[in-house]
């Protein structure tokens, strides 16, 4: 029960994600979610999009160093505390949450987190006990339908 994320390695530098999102659309690549993480020379993209494999091709054929990664999507209630719910059951059964992010869809009612995890095996046997939702990546799509 995981999604493909892809790292991208970006120069921290004035329009390099303008550049890296135009190459996007000019691919009809639709993102799903995205973080940015700074540093002082480079920054960390980070993104969810509709086509994991075309978007690899495209990022490698335009020059960027990137990768893919295997992380959790997990639905939470949209509501106060229930992030801790989440939280709560990975802690009490020792996953270690590396980081994470957010994204809504058009499911009224719902939130979604994607998580990278030490362990997504044991994150997701975590989850389930607690009566929480994975989404895998063949669920991700109709999320946004």
């Amino acid at each position: 029960m995981t999604v493909r994320q892809i790292s991208v390695f970006l120069e921290n530098r004035p329009a390099a994600l303008l550049e890296f999102t135009k190459l996007l659309e000019e691919n009809s690549i639709d993102l799903r979610a995205l973080s940015l993480a700074e540093a002082e020379d480079f920054g960390i993209v980070r993104i969810i999009v509709d086509d994991s494999y075309k978007t690899m091709q495209v990022l490698k054929d335009a020059g960027y160093v990137c990768n893919m990664t295997k992380v959790l999507a997990v639905e939470v209630e949209d509501k106060p505390g229930a992030l801790v719910k989440v939280l709560k059951a990975l802690g009490d059964n020792g996953v270690n949450l590396e980081y994470t992010y957010a994204f809504l869809s058009s499911k009224k009612g719902s939130a979604f987190m994607i998580m990278r995890v030490a362990d997504n095996d044991a994150a997701v046997k975590a989850l389930s006990a607690a009566g929480i939702k994975t989404v895998c990546q063949d669920d991700l799509g109709a999320l946004f339908q």
